[in-house]
C-alpha cells in the first residue's frame, strides 16, 4: 500500500463516517422530539444565538432574545443551566425556544400542533374565564383551565404574563382557546416522573410549604409536584391548625411515609415533618429531671387534670389534686386556662410509658414547710372562719393551712357562746394548741386556754376516721369528707 493510499480516506471509511452520522441522527431523533422540554447548560452566546449542551452530540441552539428581560439585559450566561422546549430536530442542530414566538394564525396553529407553550398576557376577566393576548391575537382561557387562585381573587391575574398551551384555533383565528392548567399538568407529570425515579418510602426530603389546608400542609418537592403533611404529622407538639406549626414559603424537612396511586392514576405522597425531626422522648432523661421546676404551656384541660407541654412533643399531667394548696379544686378550669404558661415541678418521669407527673402546687412551695416557725405551739394566731361542722370550727390561718377549733374545746370554753355565733368569713384570734406537720394538722383553742396533751386531742382523729385525708389540702377537702359521712348516716 502506497503512502498516498494511507493518507487518502477510502470508500470504506466514507461509508463508516456516513453510517456514524446516520446513527447519530437516528439517536438524536429518537431521543428528542418537537414539543419536548429539555434542560441543558449554556455553552456560549454568539451574536443572536445561544448554544446549549443538552446532553447529546448535537448542540441545541436558541435565539438570544429568549434570555433577555424586559429591559434587554441577558438573564443567563455561559455555564448556567436553562430549560427550553424543542421546536425542531435535525442531524445538524436542535432548535430550542423558551416559548413559541412570532405572530398570526399560522404561528398559533404551529404551537398547537407541536404542543409548544406560548407567552400570554392576561388582559382581563370575561364570563367564564379570562381574555389572554397571545402572539398578537386575543384568546380565551376558561376559568377551570387557569392556575388555582383564591375564591374572589380572579382579578389578581390580570396584567400577568405567563405561559399557556394552545388547545384550539378555529375560524381563521377568530376562536382561540388556551390552557394554563394543561401546561402545568404536563410539567407536573414530567417532574413527578423524575422525582419518583429516586424517591422511596422512608427517605428524608426538603421542600417549601406551598399551601395550607384544614387537614394539613402541602409541600412542593419539585416544580408543581406536592406532598402532603397531615395535621397529626406536622409536629410532636399538639397543634390545632397547620399555621400553628408552619407558614407558606417555609423550608421544611420531612420523611416520606408513603407513595400511593389512586384509581384515577393520581400519585399521592404522604410526608411527616415530626418524624424527620426524631422522637423527642429518646433523650428526655437528658433534658428533664425529676424534682426540677420548669415552665410549660397548658395544652388540654380534662376533668381529672391538665396536660402541660414541657418541650415540643413532651407533655406531663398535673392531676387535679396537685393544683393548689390553698383550696380544693373542683375543676381544672377554676385554676388554669388553655394556652397559659405555668411553672410546674416534675414529680416523676416514666420513659417506658411516656408519662410525666407534674405538680402545680409544689412549684409554688409547700405552705407547711415552715409551719413550725410560723405557727409555734402556744402562739396566738389570727385567721378567717371557713366553715362549721359537728367536729368544730375550721379556721384558715394561711393559704393551704387550715386549723380546727374542736367542738369539745368550744363547749368547755368560758366564751363558747361567742364562738358559736361566728359566721363564715369572720376574723378570730386563737392559740395554737397542737401542731403536727407530718399529718398537716393544727389544733386551736381560745386565747388563754391551757395546753393539752396531743393524745387528748381527739377531734382531728374523729374527723380523719370518717374518711378525711390526713394531709389537709384546705377546707374544701375536709368539708367534702364530712358531707360524705353525713350522707352515710
Amino acid at each position: 500500500m502506497t503512502p498516498e493510499q494511507l493518507e487518502t480516506p477510502g470508500q470504506e471509511d466514507m461509508v463508516e463516517d456516513f453510517a456514524a452520522m446516520l446513527a447519530a441522527h437516528e439517536t438524536t431523533s429518537s431521543r428528542l422530539q418537537a414539543g419536548q422540554k429539555v434542560s441543558g447548560t449554556i455553552i456560549t452566546i454568539a451574536g443572536d444565538s445561544v448554544f446549549v449542551d443538552v446532553g447529546i452530540k448535537v448542540d441545541g441552539i436558541m435565539e438570544r432574545k429568549d434570555i433577555l428581560d424586559a429591559e434587554g439585559k441577558e438573564t443567563a450566561a455561559p455555564g448556567d443551566t436553562i430549560e427550553a422546549w424543542v421546536i425542531g430536530v435535525s442531524a445538524q442542530e436542535i432548535r430550542l425556544s423558551r416559548s413559541m414566538s412570532g405572530s398570526g394564525v399560522a404561528a398559533l396553529e404551529e404551537a398547537r400542533d407541536a404542543a409548544l407553550p406560548v407567552d400570554g398576557r392576561v388582559t382581563g376577566t370575561v364570563k367564564g374565564g379570562y381574555s389572554v393576548e397571545v402572539l398578537g391575537k386575543t384568546a380565551f382561557c376558561p376559568g377551570s383551565q387557569m392556575e388555582a387562585t383564591a375564591p374572589g381573587d380572579a382579578e389578581s391575574l390580570v396584567g400577568r404574563t405567563m405561559q399557556f398551551l394552545v388547545t384550539r384555533v378555529e375560524n381563521r383565528g377568530r376562536n382561540i382557546v388556551v390552557s394554563r392548567r394543561a401546561l402545568l399538568e404536563r410539567e407536573r407529570e414530567e417532574n413527578l416522573a423524575k422525582l419518583l425515579e429516586n424517591l422511596n418510602e422512608g427517605d428524608t426530603v426538603e421542600g417549601r410549604i406551598s399551601r395550607l389546608a384544614a387537614f394539613g400542609a402541602f409541600v412542593e418537592l419539585a416544580p408543581a409536584v406536592e406532598g402532603m403533611i397531615h395535621l397529626s404529622e406536622l409536629s410532636w407538639a399538639r397543634v390545632g391548625a397547620p399555621d400553628e406549626a408552619v407558614a407558606p414559603g417555609e423550608l421544611v424537612r420531612a420523611k416520606v411515609l408513603g407513595i400511593t396511586r389512586n384509581d384515577r392514576g393520581q400519585v399521592r405522597i404522604s410526608l411527616s415533618r415530626k418524624q424527620a425531626e426524631g422522637d423527642p422522648w429518646q433523650d428526655v432523661d437528658q433534658r428533664l429531671a425529676a424534682g426540677a421546676v420548669v415552665q410549660g404551656k397548658v395544652v388540654r384541660l380534662l376533668p381529672f387534670g391538665a396536660f402541660v407541654e414541657l418541650l415540643p412533643g413532651i407533655e406531663g399531667l398535673v392531676h387535679i389534686s396537685e393544683m393548689s394548696w390553698a383550696k380544693r379544686v373542683a375543676k381544672p378550669e377554676d385554676v388554669l386556662t388553655t394556652g397559659e404558661t405555668v411553672s410546674v415541678k416534675i414529680k416523676d418521669i416514666n420513659t417506658a410509658s411516656r408519662r410525666i407527673s407534674l405538680s402545680l402546687r409544689d412549684a409554688e412551695g409547700d405552705p407547711w414547710q415552715d409551719a413550725t416557725q410560723r405557727f409555734a405551739v402556744g402562739s396566738n394566731v389570727t385567721g378567717i372562719v371557713e366553715s362549721r361542722s359537728q367536729y368544730g370550727l375550721f379556721v384558715s390561718l394561711a393559704p393551704g393551712i387550715t386549723g380546727l377549733l374542736p367542738a369539745g374545746v368550744i363547749k368547755n370554753s368560758k366564751n363558747g357562746s361567742e364562738f358559736s355565733k361566728l359566721d363564715k368569713g369572720a376574723e378570730v384570734t386563737l392559740t395554737v394548741q397542737n401542731l403536727d406537720t407530718a399529718a398537716r394538722r393544727i389544733s386551736l383553742a381560745p386565747v388563754g386556754s391551757e395546753l393539752v396533751d396531743e393524745t387528748e386531742d381527739k377531734a382531728w382523729k374523729q374527723h380523719a376516721s370518717v374518711g378525711a385525708p390526713a394531709a389537709a389540702g384546705g377546707l374544701g377537702i375536709m368539708a367534702q369528707a364530712l358531707q360524705k359521712a353525713l350522707q352515710k348516716k
